[in-house]
């Protein structure tokens, strides 16, 4: 199946997530977390974006943003992952040997309303969900736990109002486990590159974009008789 066409129309929320090449750990002590944030900062220095939330994992990272022009998302992606790219391998000693990630990033649309809260829960839920800590506002690298710190330190202060208001009990939502059928949704959006959110505005962002190739299924059509 061809590649759907990079998209990145302004005022439309991304989930944006890439990975590590070959099983890589990208993040192996605070300095690399730290390191990639710093990268962060400076690509919303360059190119303003909306940054609603993010998870930084050890060996992949999401985030959720807001571009507000036609470009936006792509320049600022490009510019974050070929920095964060190059200071890695000069960080790590390794110029010259291999690709760091897996491949160019991954986005999809999101729907502004309850799906939109979903995927930021999704995001921000990594930690947890993965056992790294037992609560996700304990793990440092994420905007969890950013926003319970002073805003004028580090990426809090970059961090966006939504879209849609948060929840007053957003901390407790978040560690709640999600349902499967949400989860398993953000997690075929996530492989596919699909938008997300209701199947009315599924068919039509995927109509405005470009991206009906993500809707379809996975795996050779079975042939007919005489075809």
């Amino acid at each position: 199946m061809p590649r759907p066409p990079r998209v990145a129309v302004g005022g439309v929320v991304y989930h944006v997530l890439n990975r590590a090449n070959g099983r890589v750990r990208l993040f192996q002590e605070p300095g690399d977390y730290e390191a990639f944030e710093r990268v962060l900062a400076e690509a919303h220095e360059r190119v303003p974006m909306r940054l609603l939330a993010y998870c930084v994992m050890p060996t992949h990272w999401h985030l959720v943003l807001w571009p507000q022009a036609d470009g936006d998302l792509s320049h600022f992606m490009s510019w974050l992952t070929l920095t964060h790219t190059q200071r890695w391998h000069a960080a790590h000693a390794t110029t010259g040997l291999g690709h760091l990630y897996q491949g160019r990033f991954k986005s999809f649309p999101v729907e502004s309303d309850g799906h939109f809260l979903t995927v930021c829960r999704y995001v921000e839920r990594n930690p947890a969900r993965a056992g790294l800590v037992r609560r996700a506002a304990e793990w440092p690298w994420a905007s969890l736990a950013k926003r319970a710190q002073p805003p004028a330190d580090g990426l809090g202060r970059l961090l966006a109002l939504w879209p849609v208001p948060r929840p007053a009990n957003w901390v407790d939502l978040v560690d709640a486990p999600e349902e499967r059928g949400a989860l398993d949704a953000v997690r075929r959006s996530v492989v596919r590159g699909a938008p997300y959110g209701s199947l009315d505005w599924v068919g039509k962002a995927a109509a405005s974009l470009g991206l009906e190739s993500t809707l379809r299924s996975r795996g050779r059509p079975r042939r007919g008789k005489g075809s």
